[in-house]
């Protein structure tokens, strides 16, 4: 679909709507009128399969006592809710969340509520009413809202993410930015390690000037798990803040040992990631995964005796998987019954090698996945906590975090839900300043590349003391 506004704020709005509609062969130019308290969205849609032109047109009122912010919101609500039913209408299709692009369709609710504009108890309703989200994921929000028990907004109280953009292999269908070890200059590791250090003792620095309290420390990735006992041993005795929840991403399987888990246990660790993504070896063959069953199952068990809190990974849509696969999939994690299960819809992203052989995705199943995995784990007394969407997710679907018995990953809500402070530091980690008084969110990126953080490590901190003043 081809999209022309007068509006060019609105303009990547309108073009992520549409995509989630698919490919079509449609032109559609929008025209944005404004006068004295009224505001006037007008469409015309042309098919260049029949050359068919039809035009649309919405008008609605304006409050002119609102904030230009409330304004805004309300503007960009509506041309999407217009360009929602004229798509809908044409190509007789819905989509699970509406008129809905954003990452966060979880704290929109939470923000409908604090705003006023929706009850806690009505807030599915609202979704439905007022951005057409479906049924189940208008359900699916308000059910995560009363899981997210542990949400406590302190402007001194911050999470510190540390990223290690670092990975065995590439994954056919990961867009991250991650480099594979073997392709890695000599002691390259360990200059970035020498980095980190220097950012991270800057970063105690503010913490100690600003009297923060860090709540919880993650170390994500990339596979942080694939750095060797020493260099692992190394990271681990930077951090130095005691903490309610420690998590590291041990993704693959194949890079846990028994030593690495004793490590992480003498470094206060207390949750990690494994994560399978499909127990179906074929599957793990077409995507590039090199990881056996086997393996899962013997790291997870070690990390059980161990006494870690465990999350699993699991895509819906992996190519050539049907229903069928996934249930099974499904079923075997549940009987190996992990703390937490996130479960994800497939993102084929532009730095995805999976972008060239569309041939071999389908996204016949990929809703009934989604919808299979949120009841069978329900059967089985998980309960959703968290959820966020990508771009380019088949069906504009979402990611879910599940949990039993309490096992919240509170560093999972924090960061969706934008609630507190995140101190980033790393290649490619990012800063998120949230000041919950003023109702403002500020943010710093550091350099994406190993070699360009490395290079640039010395004005890395002095920005990063700068936006922390």
């Amino acid at each position: 679909m081809v999209i022309k506004t007068n509006e060019p704020s609105l303009e990547l709005d309108l073009i992520d709507l549409a995509n989630l509609f698919g490919q079509h062969n449609l032109e559609i130019e929008h025209e944005m009128q404004k006068t004295s308290g009224k505001v006037q969205n007008s469409f015309t849609v042309k098919n260049n399969d029949n050359g068919e032109i039809q035009s649309f047109s919405f008008s609605y009122d304006l409050d002119e006592n609102l904030s230009e912010l409330e304004k805004k919101s309300i503007v960009k609500k509506m041309v999407k809710n217009h360009l929602y039913q004229i798509l809908s209408k044409l190509l007789k299709m819905s989509l699970p969340w509406g008129s809905l692009t954003g990452v966060r369709p979880t704290k929109l609710a939470r923000d409908m509520i604090e705003k006023g504009q929706a009850k806690e108890y009505l807030v599915a309703e609202a979704l439905e009413k007022g951005f057409y989200v479906s049924e189940d994921k208008a359900k699916l929000v308000a059910n995560i809202l009363k899981n997210q028990k542990c949400i406590i907004r302190n402007d001194n109280l911050v999470d510190l993410y540390i990223n290690i953009p670092l990975c065995p292999t590439r994954c056919l269908y990961c867009s991250f930015i991650s480099h594979q070890i073997s392709a890695l200059k000599e002691n390259a590791i360990d200059e970035y390690l020498d980095c980190l250090e220097k950012e991270l003792n800057e970063v105690k620095k503010i913490v100690a000037d600003k009297a923060y309290i860090i709540r919880t420390v993650y170390i994500g990735g990339g596979t942080p798990s694939v750095l060797d006992e020493k260099r692992l041993a190394r990271l681990l005795n930077m951090v130095s803040f005691a903490v309610d929840e420690f998590t590291v991403e041990c993704g693959r399987a194949d890079t846990i040992t028994e030593e690495k888990l004793e490590i992480m246990k003498s470094h206060g660790v207390s949750r990690i990631s494994i994560n399978p993504q499909t127990f179906c070896q074929a599957t793990l063959k077409r995507i590039g995964r090199p990881v056996t069953n086997n393996q899962v199952i013997e790291a997870y068990s070690k990390a059980l005796e161990k006494g870690f809190v465990v999350n699993m990974d699991f895509i819906a849509g992996l190519p050539g998987e049907r229903k069928a696969i996934f249930k099974k999939t499904m079923q075997m994690a549940l009987e190996l019954y992990p703390h937490n299960i996130t479960v994800h819809t497939l993102s084929v992203k532009k730095g995805a090698e999976l972008k060239w052989q569309q041939e071999i995705l389908s996204e016949k199943d990929v809703e009934a996945m989604v919808s299979l995995a949120e009841t069978m784990l329900a059967e089985n007394g998980y309960k959703p906590y968290y959820l966020y969407r990508q771009k380019n997710q088949l069906k504009g679907l979402e990611n879910v975090g599940y949990f039993r018995d309490e096992h919240v990953c509170i560093f999972n809500i924090d960061s969706m839900e934008e609630t507190n402070t995140i101190i980033g530091v790393g290649a490619g980690a990012m800063s998120k300043r949230v000041f919950n008084i003023e109702k403002k969110i500020e943010r710093q990126h550091n350099d994406k590349f190993l070699n360009d953080y490395c290079q640039k490590i010395d004005k890395i901190i002095e920005d990063k003391r700068a936006f922390f003043k």
